[in-house]
């Protein structure tokens, strides 16, 4: 009988997800692995690369041991993961260093120094990153100036994906996708830029191949085989960043649909058969695939500001498994807008809208009256308001959505699905599967496999989606609201140092 189902695995910031789909695109089965991330100071943002190939195995393992699965059953598995990071290698195979994550932000003094260069929007308008510590280009520099012997030693320059493919079929190869958000690519001309690695001093065979997102890998060696239950010929598909293939995955694969998605971090993305870039440098465009770009800006304070305040916040004596229950039920008992208190969330130094890695949170308008439910409901709000302000710049550049959907682990809350549909002030689609980019990863292996004809198909292949309506008195509030959030954000960027 033919092989049934097919896996995207989602190699995130902090864990690592496998959803099992039928070939018709409906989820089956899922798993999960979580892992730190290293911060030894409060810039460093790493992962050890043991830990992350790991809960790869132990998520595949998982999905397949849970639905009974046969070595034939899996027709394939694609790849999604978080962008920017950055592993060094010798010639030897041997990391240099950890993973370095997008939410590093160690080398903002080079990225501020190209950003303010004659180079920096050239470079920019080549390859569609903004100029920010969070991408390889601005690592590259940091580790070139500040840890020359580990620069000299390299062989490889590397991000977590091709270090995991490389591990499991010993191929360097890297997807156009997370290519695209190295700050070292093409997006016109998908190729390395030279002139950008000549500035970097590197060359293009220090880095993967780049390939297709439907690029096939096989050849397992028999003990991981035999350790995942798969059979070895398995067919791995390459896939994309974790972005794009979040908006393949909801569906929201043509003009006009723009997506918001919220896990460890944030982001809002609009799909066009064209890159965008903006004069200001202020949003992002990253290839899908040959045909299609994803263009956006991406925040670093999404769910992990939530997690910060919940543990802030929250009495000592609730247990680890209700504390999010427990969060929930206390903003429910605070009005829309927090009774005047509101949140900045860049606790992390800030992407979109600023793109400031010195920019730091605030809370203002604090009274005698304000109490833990109202700071837990202004992060929640603040989060929310970053992104409608992130949304703004898109709009600017795209076009008007004609439909707007979301996505991520904050989906699995109705309060906050509908603190974020009354904030946008707009109707709001929720894909009943919520690892959107686990899902696009999938569609991009039936697309590999031939069981669909194109990813124009994965609107037909979503299913059911839940809406919801914006409430007419909390979007009243939130409307008055945005503007004096908006001016603060900009008036505060004065007492922030961008080095």
């Amino acid at each position: 009988m033919a092989a049934r189902y097919v896996m995207g695995v989602d190699v995130g910031t902090t864990s690592t997800k496998a959803v099992l789909y039928e070939t018709d695109g409906s989820a089956y089965e899922s798993a999960y692995a979580h892992y730190p991330l290293i911060k030894e100071n409060l810039e460093m943002a790493e992962q050890d690369l043991d830990e992350i190939f790991s809960a790869v195995l132990k998520t595949i393992k998982a999905v397949i041991q849970k639905a009974e699965l046969g070595p034939t059953d899996i027709a394939g598995i694609g790849f999604s993961s978080a962008m920017h990071s950055l592993i060094l290698m010798d010639a030897e195979g041997t990391p240099l260093t950890r993973s370095i994550t997008w939410a590093d932000n160690r080398s903002k003094k080079y990225a501020s120094m190209l950003k303010h260069s004659g180079m920096g929007q050239r470079f920019y308008e080549k390859t569609g990153t903004p100029l920010h510590p969070m991408s390889p280009i601005s690592k590259i520099l940091w580790l070139k100036a500040e840890k020359p012997e580990v620069f000299q030693a390299a062989r490889w320059f590397i991000g977590i994906k091709e270090y995991i493919l490389w591990r499991l079929f010993g191929e360097f190869v890297v997807d156009y996708s997370v290519a695209s958000a190295t700050g070292l690519f093409n997006i016109r001309e998908f190729r390395w830029d030279e002139e950008i690695l000549e500035f970097c001093g590197i060359t293009s065979q220090m880095l993967p191949l780049p390939v297709n997102p439907g690029k096939q890998l096989s050849g397992l060696s028999e003990e991981v085989a035999e350790l995942l239950g798969l059979a070895a010929d398995t067919p791995f598909i390459v896939g994309g960043n974790d972005g794009c293939l979040a908006n393949l995955g909801m569906g929201a694969i043509r003009a006009g649909t723009a997506t918001i998605t919220i896990g460890t971090s944030g982001a809002v993305r609009m799909t066009s058969e064209k890159p965008y870039v903006s004069p200001e440098g202020r949003t992002f465009s990253y290839i899908l695939d040959e045909s299609h770009y994803v263009n956006g800006g991406a925040v670093n304070n999404g769910g992990n500001i939530f997690d910060w305040a919940i543990k802030q916040f929250l009495p000592a004596n609730v247990a680890d498994e209700d504390l999010y229950d427990k969060a929930m039920e206390m903003i429910a008992n605070v009005a829309p807008g927090a009774d005047g208190l509101v949140f900045h969330p860049y606790l992390n130094g800030e992407r979109a809208p600023l793109w400031n890695a010195d920019a730091r949170g605030n809370f203002s308008g604090i009274n005698m009256l304000h109490t833990k439910e109202h700071f837990l409901r202004s992060v929640l709000e603040g989060i929310c308001l970053n992104l409608k302000d992130v949304l703004a710049t898109v709009i600017s550049m795209n076009g008007e959505p004609t439909k707007i959907m979301a996505s991520g682990g904050f989906s699995r809350s109705l309060a906050w699905r509908q603190i974020l549909t009354d904030i946008i002030g707009m109707p709001i689609e929720f894909p009943e599967t919520f690892e959107s980019s686990c899902t696009g990863a999938a569609l991009i292996t039936l697309k590999s496999l031939g069981l669909v004809e194109s990813v124009d198909d994965a609107e037909k292949l979503m299913g059911a989606s839940i809406e919801h309506q914006p409430n007419e008195d909390s979007k009243s509030v939130y409307a008055a609201m945005f503007p004096r959030y908006q001016e603060m954000s900009r008036l505060l960027q004065e007492f922030y140092t961008e080095q």
